[in-house]
C-alpha cells in the first residue's frame, strides 16, 4: 500500500475542520475558514426532551475570524414524549493564546459563549481547549464551565471531554473518545442534574479525497458515576439522561476550499 507523504499528510489534518464529536477543536488561519456541520445522535433509554425515540438532530457552523478567534454556533432539535418539537441553541468564540499560529503542533485556547436550553433556560458558558495535531495523529481536550441563570439549576456545572485519533490508511483515523458531564456530582450530592455521567467508545473519523466533506462517528456505553434523585433532562447534554449507549454521527461540509 502506498504511503502518504509528510505533505500529503499536513494536507488532510489542515482540511478537517473538526475531527471529534465530543471535544470542540480551534481554526487557524491555514484551515478551512468556514464549515457547516450536521450530527444526528442515538440514546438508549433516553427521557425527557433528548429526542423522540431516542433521537436527536444538531445542525452547526464553525468559522475561523483572524486573530486567532473561532466562532462557533449549534442548534439542536427534538421531540418531547407529547411530540412537540423542542430546540436548543449555542454560540461562543474561542481565542488560542498558545500556538494558534500554524496548524500543526500545541493549540491552547480559552472562550466565552452563552447557551440556551430545551427548557428555555439560558447559561454562560466559557470553554478551555487544548489541541495537539502531528502529520499521523491528533488529540483534542475540552473543559467546559456553564453557569445557569436558573435558581433551580446548580451553580456551576463541568463537562470535560478528550479525544484521540492515528491515522489508519489514507484520509481515516481511529482513536477514542471519552465524556465526563456534570462531574461536580462528584463531589456535590445534591448536583442538579442527576449525578455524574461517563462515556468511552471508539471514535472514527474520514476526510473525502477532495476535502470538501468529512464524516464522523462515536460512541458507546454511558453511566452513572453518582446518581442523585434530582433531574433536568432538558439541560443541554452530550449524553442521555439515563444509563444505556449511545451514538453520534456526523457530516461537515466546507462552504470554502
Amino acid at each position: 500500500m502506498a504511503q502518504l507523504s509528510d505533505k500529503d499528510a499536513l494536507s488532510f489534518a489542515v482540511r478537517t475542520p473538526e475531527p471529534f464529536l465530543f471535544s470542540r477543536t480551534t481554526l487557524t488561519s491555514s484551515d478551512i475558514p468556514w464549515s457547516m456541520e450536521y450530527s444526528t445522535s442515538y440514546g438508549e433509554r433516553v427521557s425527557g426532551a433528548f429526542g423522540f425515540e431516542g433521537v436527536g438532530q444538531q445542525l452547526g457552523i464553525k468559522g475561523y475570524l483572524g486573530n486567532k478567534l473561532t466562532l462557533c454556533g449549534q442548534a439542536a432539535f427534538g421531540f418531547d414524549h407529547q411530540h412537540n418539537v423542542t430546540s436548543a441553541q449555542l454560540a461562543e468564540v474561542i481565542r488560542n493564546f498558545i500556538g494558534g499560529t500554524k496548524t500543526q503542533g500545541l493549540r491552547l485556547g480559552v472562550g466565552l459563549g452563552v447557551s440556551r436550553d430545551f427548557g428555555g433556560v439560558v447559561s454562560i458558558l466559557s470553554r478551555i481547549t487544548a489541541t495537539y495535531v502531528l502529520n499521523n495523529w491528533k488529540a483534542g481536550g475540552n473543559m467546559l464551565i456553564q453557569k445557569s441563570l436558573s435558581a433551580n439549576r446548580d451553580a456551576v456545572d463541568l463537562i470535560s471531554s478528550i479525544g484521540f485519533h492515528h491515522r489508519i490508511y489514507g484520509n481515516l483515523y481511529g482513536g477514542f473518545e471519552t465524556v465526563g458531564e456534570d462531574i461536580e456530582g462528584f463531589w456535590d450530592p445534591e448536583e442538579a442534574e442527576g449525578g455524574a455521567k461517563l462515556m468511552v467508545g471508539p471514535s472514527l473519523n474520514m476526510t473525502t479525497k477532495d476535502s470538501r466533506m468529512s464524516f464522523s462517528v462515536s460512541g458507546g456505553p454511558v453511566f452513572y458515576a453518582t446518581q442523585n434523585l434530582a433531574t433536568n433532562p432538558v439541560a443541554l447534554r452530550e449524553l442521555p439522561s439515563q444509563n444505556g449507549l449511545t451514538l453520534r454521527a456526523k457530516v461537515i461540509f466546507n462552504l470554502s476550499r
